[in-house]
């Protein structure tokens, strides 16, 4: 399967899913919460270049180091924030399975 549909498959289905899945009620409202975890792709803009298609993202840019990851998965924690938590650590292994694919 080629790594773009790996990739995006994994950013958008995959969070489709489990708001489908867990949050039946909600599960718009859950999704886009979700999807908002692409928002740490801003950190990108930090780069130079912007884009850079052998890059992995992971521990180079601010939003995708170890540390953020870590505080990601607290997020998991509390009920408060575990939809933001989910987006964030979905986005983190979306772009983790990129860099093993390259």
């Amino acid at each position: 399967m080629p790594q773009p549909i790996v990739h995006y498959g994994i950013h958008f289905l995959l969070p489709l899913v489990i708001a489908v899945l867990c949050y039946k009620k909600q599960w718009k409202h859950a999704y886009f919460i979700m999807l908002c975890g692409m928002l740490i792709d801003l950190d990108h803009l930090l780069a130079t270049p912007v884009f850079s298609a052998n890059r992995c993202s992971i521990n180079f840019h601010p939003l995708h180091s170890y540390v953020a990851i870590a505080i990601y998965i607290l997020l998991l924690l509390p009920k408060k924030t575990r939809l933001i938590g989910l987006g964030l650590v979905i986005h983190i292994i979306a772009d983790s399975v990129d860099c093993a694919l390259m």
